[in-house]
């Protein structure tokens, strides 16, 4: 992505998660809630979520607001998430025996989580 280093409204950091083990899906279910939301509201909305994946989706979102406070110098009041999603990581796969000495697969998935935030765009 190109940026203008003077121009402090189009800067957008990012922060990943890789290999949380939890499948995308149930990951996208929490992103979704704090999708393009601001940092205030999204970390109360994952406070209160009682999904287990939330913690690791707020951990992602401490991390992106720190890298934007840190490394560029931006106010945490005035982010905002403009993108967050949850893209497959590699599966895991595990054997499970079963009747007659037979095998079934099992497969625990992992999910990379992404969250990017910017500060707001004033109207």
């Amino acid at each position: 992505m190109a940026t203008n280093s003077t121009d402090t409204q189009t800067r957008e950091v990012r922060a990943t998660a890789k290999y949380v083990r939890v499948s995308p899906g149930k990951a996208r279910l929490v992103v979704d809630l704090v999708r393009g939301k601001s940092v205030e509201d999204a970390f109360n909305i994952l406070q209160f979520c009682e999904r287990h994946v939330a913690v690791d989706v707020e951990k992602v979102l401490r991390s992106a607001v720190a890298n934007a406070e840190n490394n560029n110098g931006l106010r945490r009041d005035d982010l905002v998430i403009v993108r967050a999603y949850v893209n497959e990581g590699p599966t895991l796969k595990r054997i499970r025996p079963r009747a007659k000495g037979s095998a079934s697969r099992i497969l625990k998935r992992t999910s990379h989580i992404t969250i990017v935030v910017a500060p707001r765009k004033e109207a």
